[in-house]
Parts: C-alpha cells; structure tokens; sequence
C-alpha cells in the first residue's frame, strides 16, 4: 500500500485564492484587512518567510507592511512600535517574527500584542479561549493541520490522535483542536514511555518534535493519516550548497504503510502563510462587527 499525499501546495493555494475573493468583497465595503509584521534582525530565513509573506498578502488583496528593525533593537524600542500598531484601526493583525535575537523578552513582545490582533495566536488570552472552547485566533501551523485532516477525513469524532510535541506553538493547539474534534488526543513527547507502542495507536499522527526522520514505519499504524510539522535541514552531501529538508517522519518508509500522509516540503509548510492571512481577515472581520460567511 501506497499511502495518498496529502498536497499541502495545493491545498494553500486555493485558500489563498478563496481568501482573495473574500478580501475584494470585503473592500468593496471599505474594510481592507492589514497585517503588520514585526522583524527585529537579519536571520536569512526569517527574511525569506517575511517576502512570502509580504507577497502572498498582496496576491490576496490585502495591505501588509513589514516593520524591519536592527538586530540591537531595544526591548523599550520594540514594545513602543507594538504599542502603535494596537492602536492603528487600519493593522487588524500584528505578527513579530520570531526567533528574536539576544537579549530581547519573546514573551513579554507576546503580551504586549492586542490579543484581538493576535495573529499567530500566541498571547495567553488566545490559547486560553482555545482551551476553554471559545472563539479564538488560532496558531496558524495548526490550524492549517485542521484544515487538511478534515479535508481528508470529513468527521474525526472517536479517531485516536497522537500528538508528538507539547510547543506553545503547534503542540498543545494541535490537541487542543483535536479534541474540540472529538477525537481521543493523546500528547507525546520525549518523556513519553515506549514512545512508538503510543504512535502505533494513533488514527491520526502529528509529528511536530523536530528531529529529521524520527518517526519510523514501524511507529506507524497501518492506515493511518501522518501529518509531519517537522522541517529539517540535514548536512549537505559533498559538493552540494545546502542539505536536504526532510521532515519528522521517515517520509520514504512511512508511505508504505500510511493511509495518507503530508510530504515535506510541501505538506504543512504552505498552510502557515495561507492560515496567517485568513486570521488576518477574521481578525478585520471582528473588529469590524462582519461575520464571515
């Protein structure tokens, strides 16, 4: 058995293309959503991931600025920009990219972003509105991941789901989301006992721990949907510039065996940028009173 790719491209595109047709509605209201992102720093792959997400928000119709400052940004500096986007009507989403550098407070930059404007869906209020089952923005790799098991699988009620990875970020919104699903959700990690017994339970597997091709045929059960977070770079073989990316799971091994099963890159990775922009747009919706259709 060959387990069907789940094509997170794919899948991206039409959202974004859907998204486009709900923005140019939305104008002709005179509501253009606006996305601020915040990037304190240099780091090339921060870089990259904030183009894409300049262009693809203007492909949508959308206004997104981007907010490049030094990597000696101070704490003070930072906090007062944020402070000025929460009070701009026209930015409905703010997003500071993250790793930041040295001696800047991630967590107190989290705080200080308008939870109504919280894109990434990492402030305290956010994740606790999630956890007690109240509307909320949504961290965007997960709520990507949401999308395509539902595509795929229509109703998840009484599926076994496993998540591998416990982050703020993708982990316990994952499962969180899952359970909101009325699947039976189990968090694994690395204190996790016999660890592959608890994969081989899964109905649904969300490898999300960071750590190239952990995740092996055998922790697989037969038919099973594997959805791989993980994005690895391995060391470049002799003559070549960079390193294979690879993800999670033994993508190779685990697609004989799987039912259905993202490949990296192109599974999970194009839904982050799609996910941001749709919470963009219901951010605008809120604030606005509109309720999207």
């Amino acid at each position: 058995m060959t387990a069907t790719l789940i094509d997170g491209k794919a899948f991206a595109a039409a959202l974004r293309a859907r998204l486009a047709e709900e923005v140019a509605g939305l104008a002709g209201r005179g509501l253009v959503p606006g996305l601020s992102v915040v990037l304190v720093g240099e780091d090339p792959a921060s870089q990259v991931y904030v183009r894409s997400k300049e262009r693809m928000a203007a492909e949508a119709g959308m206004v997104s600025i981007a907010h490049r400052l030094p990597a000696e940004t101070a704490q003070d500096d930072l906090l007062a920009l944020i402070r000025t986007l929460n009070a701009e009507p026209t930015v409905h989403g703010i997003l500071v990219q993250l790793p930041l550098p040295a001696g800047l407070d991630a967590q107190a930059v989290v705080l200080a972003i308008d939870p109504a404007k919280d894109v990434d869906g990492l402030h305290p209020i956010n994740a606790g509105n999630l956890a007690s089952g109240v509307p909320a923005l949504v961290p965007c790799t997960p709520s990507g991941c949401m999308m395509m098991l539902r595509d795929r699988l229509g109703d998840l009620s009484g599926a076994n789901a496993v998540v591998v990875g416990r982050s703020n970020l993708m982990g316990k919104p994952m499962a969180q989301l899952l359970l909101a699903a009325n699947c039976t959700v189990t968090v694994a990690h690395s204190r996790t006992r016999d660890l592959p017994a608890v994969c081989r339970s899964a109905d649904i597997l969300v490898a999300a721990v960071g750590r190239p091709r952990m995740i092996g045929a055998d922790w697989i059960k037969p038919g099973a949907t594997v959805i791989d977070v993980g994005i690895n770079r391995l060391p470049p073989e002799p003559g070549a510039d960079k390193g294979k990316l690879v993800g999670d799971v033994d993508f190779e091994a685990a697609k004989e065996v799987a039912g259905a099963i993202t490949p990296v890159p192109g599974g999970v990775g194009p839904m982050t940028i799609a996910c941001l922009l749709d919470n963009t747009v219901e951010a605008a919706c809120r604030a606005n009173g509109i309720s999207r259709g």
